[in-house]
């Protein structure tokens, strides 16, 4: 394990941690008290909103909230990616042209302002979670998938392969068994991938007041506190938590995905290593010297 690596996954497993167990340990996030935009003290610890919410108890809510639409894109792009990439990819003809070209539709669409469009159109009390969901991971599963359609090319020219078509093996049962564990790596980094994009996109919607309205999410909060004017009063405690807590997710994350790249493309760790001999042999010339 790389170090890069273990501090991906410590900062991804705090942050998730949280936002699992957060929630039972904090009060109502909606309890309202006479105390407004008070700052971090022993009774809160992060400080209060500008109606006197607990702004720890909304963080701990907005965190899982922003866990469970990642997640849910994270599966659903990926899902979709592998099957207009992967199946289209291995049954060839018509079928991959019209993947294919469905794919590069998309490509060509700007992502964020066709997202803000779409949630645009869907009237505010309709616009759940699955919703937010659902709309970003129509507009999100395009590039991956023309990444695995590259790579189940490559990989359904193989003898293997091959061979179990020959033997009369069903197309599910191919793709499953045969071509789909080659591909391990790609749909990890891809899923990876699609959760960053995923949290940032919906932190952006909501920041627009074009989030999920049944749910709390660090958008939310963000939008709230702009609305609050919490950085003109200097209420720093409000909107520095959830902020923070999208990029250091996002930071782990893409540590993670930096580490799948090196699993998929042996030549990235054969560079890191002959980086770190290089830094070594140059620390061992200057102690000669």
């Amino acid at each position: 394990m790389t170090p890069w690596l273990a501090v991906g996954l410590g900062l991804v497993a705090a942050i998730s941690l949280f936002g699992l167990f957060g929630p039972f340990l904090v009060g109502d996030p909606d309890a309202i008290n006479n105390i407004g935009l008070s700052g971090p003290s022993g009774d809160f610890l992060l400080g209060t909103t500008q109606t006197g919410q607990d702004v720890l108890a909304q963080l701990a809510y907005a965190t899982r909230g922003s866990l469970q639409i990642g997640l849910l894109v994270g599966v659903l792009a990926t899902v979709l990616s592998a099957f207009f990439g992967i199946y289209g990819a291995y049954l060839g003809g018509f079928a991959d042209e019209a993947f294919s070209l469905l794919s590069n539709v998309f490509l060509v669409i700007p992502g964020l302002p066709l997202v803000i469009v779409i949630s645009g159109f869907v009237p505010p009390e309709s616009r759940g979670l699955w919703t937010i969901a659902l709309v970003l991971a129509l507009t999100s599963w395009a590039a991956s998938a023309r990444v695995l359609r590259a790579q189940t090319l490559s990989v359904r020219n193989r003898d293997y392969v091959a061979a179990a078509q020959l033997s009369g093996e069903r197309p599910w049962r191919v793709i499953g068994v045969e071509i789909l564990p080659n591909l391990l790596p790609v749909l990890a980094s891809q899923f990876v991938y699609a959760v960053i994009a995923a949290i940032l996109g919906e932190a952006g919607l909501s920041f627009l007041g074009l989030g999920a309205s049944n749910s709390s999410t660090l958008g939310t909060m963000l939008f709230y506190a702009q609305n609050g004017f919490a950085l003109p009063v200097g209420a720093w405690w409000w909107f520095v938590p959830p902020g923070l807590i999208i990029a250091l997710f996002g930071m782990g994350l893409s540590l993670i995905n930096f580490s799948i790249d090196e699993i998929i493309d042996p030549r990235l760790k054969n560079a890191r290593t002959a980086r770190k001999r290089a830094r070594k042999a140059a620390a061992r010339l200057r102690k000669e010297a």
